[in-house]
């Protein structure tokens, strides 16, 4: 982590839909090489606040830069320069390994060359030489989790978005994308990543705790153990969640 570089900057980021305020002025910094965790129940707005950052989504009004690039003026360059997983959606079932690796390449701005190459080395790496050219609807759930978390760094981004990437594989497995995780924050691309598994936010840099659309806690996970004399991150977590007025 490179405290030196801020790569995530925001300043009163919010989103109103008509009366309802789903993020509340919203304001943190996350440094280069970070593992990022942005935690928090459903409805509380860690949702709207990551499609915000993502270009999916205008705020309403305060400010943000993402990877360099405005988030009001330069939506286009952030989407270059991040790449991004969702548990509900990343990989097209109905294309092979090697199709979903060239589609998802050209729409990461890749060349044809740069995807040949990129591509070659994610399947040496995660050895499917043998299931390269089958239907990614064939493969385990795991190995697809470890393929969409692959392809969403195949263009080297300055941060990844990672949202419940891990939901519903098995411990071990859960285990071994974490080691892909911490390897690509070895390799200075920042990790923004929304879990429900509270052992999960033990691994991370650093932890926000998002309650109804408000940051209420912000620090590394010893510390906010520390400061609300917690024996884990699943206490941290239930003692502010409490306090939440609203759900899904």
């Amino acid at each position: 982590m490179n405290k030196n570089e801020i790569v995530i900057k925001t300043d009163k980021l919010t989103k109103k839909f008509g009366d309802f305020v789903a993020a509340n002025e919203i304001t943190f910094e996350v440094y280069k090489g970070e593992i990022f965790g942005f935690l928090g129940a459903n409805g509380a707005g860690k949702t709207t606040a990551m499609k915000m950052l993502i270009g999916i989504s205008k705020p309403s009004f305060g400010k943000a830069n993402i990877a360099g690039f405005d988030i009001y003026k330069e939506t286009e360059k952030i989407k270059k320069s991040i790449g991004y997983m969702s548990q509900k959606f990343s990989l097209y079932e109905d294309l092979t390994i090697r199709e979903n690796i060239q589609f998802f390449g050209g729409v990461y701005g890749l060349n044809d060359n740069e995807i040949v190459s990129a591509g070659n080395k994610l399947i040496d790496k995660l050895g499917l030489h043998d299931e390269a050219d089958k239907l990614v609807g064939s493969l385990p759930l795991g190995w697809k989790q470890k393929l969409s978390f692959s392809i969403a760094i195949l263009h080297n981004p300055k941060i990844v978005f990672l949202d419940e990437p891990t939901g519903g594989v098995d411990p071990i497995t859960r285990r071994q994308f974490w080691d892909m995780i911490y390897e690509a924050a070895d390799n200075g691309i920042t990790v923004f990543v929304t879990t429900h598994y509270m052992d999960e936010a033990e691994y991370c840099h650093r932890v926000s705790i998002m309650v109804d659309g408000v940051i209420k806690a912000l620090d590394s996970p010893e510390q906010l153990k520390k400061h609300y004399n917690a024996e884990s991150m699943d206490e941290v977590f239930l003692m502010l969640a409490r306090s939440a007025k609203r759900g899904e």
